[in-house]
């Protein structure tokens, strides 16, 4: 059985980071943190390049403890040095002056992908869809901007806190062929975002326009629940191409996602579609397919609005698992069932010239 990621951090724990005295992961100098099925561990060790001749000690100390921890089958490090400018403050004491929706430099398309409530799967769609859409050799961006419940590092498997050349531009993470960034690599993993609306979108504005995105075909924006200061200040400050709402098949959570579509034809932004989520269990054991929410819920909702239902994900546990793990399901199983749903939706954004 493969060493889990937990294993991996619990042993870089035990290391010392000889420049802060802390241990590797409280420091922030280990990136891009990668447990895949096989074992094999990866990452990066972003280090001071005056300290290079202490930090190949480190890195063999590391390998050798990770080689050591059952089920790790191969250890990959990477030492690389940046300047060590600190990234800029992402708490603005006031938001910049509005001048309408503007295009992020270098991005093509901005999809935004919403929920009414929380819990319904948004991040798990997220992640999949950008993964899924980098696999057709789109240059894709996750934008993590779910600021109170961050979970992109964790599903991309990305570790580290990103670093700047300038002290005013950020420098993303890329793993799985998705450049990403995200609040919560911002701040310590247990930390709560505890910030009002001025921050939110001062915050907001800085990760859309300070990051060195590159040249993407699209990015995606993992928004929070609800309908609040963030969605519309993406749908205020940027130029969205549309969004995506995500539902589970009830009527509590449909009731919710109304007021989402609603929200958006308010701010003038297009919706692309719908994706019921959880839609259908089918047992491991038996073969039995069971609709623990529900089903057809979301369908009959995108027909009366007249939009596409662009997927019907099935409840499974090899999604959930594969997210937990830093590696969405379109990445651990790309040719597997589960990951065909997130296949579908990236064919059809293709096809609708937004991605």
């Amino acid at each position: 059985m493969p060493a889990s990621r937990d294993a991996v951090l619990a042993v870089l724990k035990t290391i010392t980071d000889p420049a802060s005295g802390s241990d590797l992961m409280a420091s922030g100098i280990v990136r891009a943190l990668n447990v895949d099925e096989a074992g094999a561990v990866r990452f990066v060790m972003e280090i001071p390049p005056s300290l290079a001749t202490q930090y190949t000690a480190i890195k063999e100390q590391a390998e050798a403890a990770l080689n050591a921890l059952d089920g790790v089958s191969k250890v990959m490090i990477v030492l690389t040095g940046h300047s060590e400018k600190a990234p800029p403050d992402l708490k603005p004491s006031k938001p910049a002056e509005p001048k309408g929706p503007q295009s992020i430099p270098g991005v093509a398309h901005i999809i935004a992908v919403a929920s009414g409530k929380g819990g319904v799967g948004k991040s798990t769609v997220s992640a999949n869809l950008a993964c899924a859409l980098a696999q057709q050799g789109r240059k894709v961006g996750l934008l993590d901007a779910d600021v109170y419940g961050p979970s992109q590092p964790r599903m991309l498997g990305v570790s580290g806190r990103p670093a700047s050349p300038d002290g005013k531009t950020i420098l993303p993470m890329r793993n799985h062929g998705v450049t990403m960034m995200s609040i919560g690599l911002m701040t310590n993993e247990d930390q709560a975002v505890v910030w009002r609306g001025p921050m939110l979108m001062g915050a907001l504005q800085q990760m859309m326009m300070q990051v060195q995105w590159g040249a993407l075909d699209v990015l995606i924006v993992d928004l929070p629940p609800g309908t609040g200061d963030v969605q519309m200040t993406l749908s205020q400050k940027a130029k969205v191409d549309g969004a995506i709402v995500v539902s589970t098949p009830q009527d509590v959570a449909l009731l919710d996602a109304r007021k989402g579509i609603d929200m958006f034809k308010q701010l003038n932004v297009p919706i692309l579609g719908m994706i019921e989520n959880m839609s259908t269990h089918i047992c491991s054991n038996c073969g039995h397919e069971e609709h623990v929410f529900g089903h057809g819920g979301v369908a009959a909702e995108a027909a009366k609005l007249g939009v596409p239902l662009l997927a019907e994900v099935p409840l499974d546990l090899q999604i959930r698992l594969a997210a937990d793990g830093g590696a969405p399901i379109t990445v651990s199983q790309p040719d597997g069932p589960q990951a065909r749903a997130f296949r579908d939706v990236a064919n059809a954004l293709v096809a609708m010239g937004v991605a």
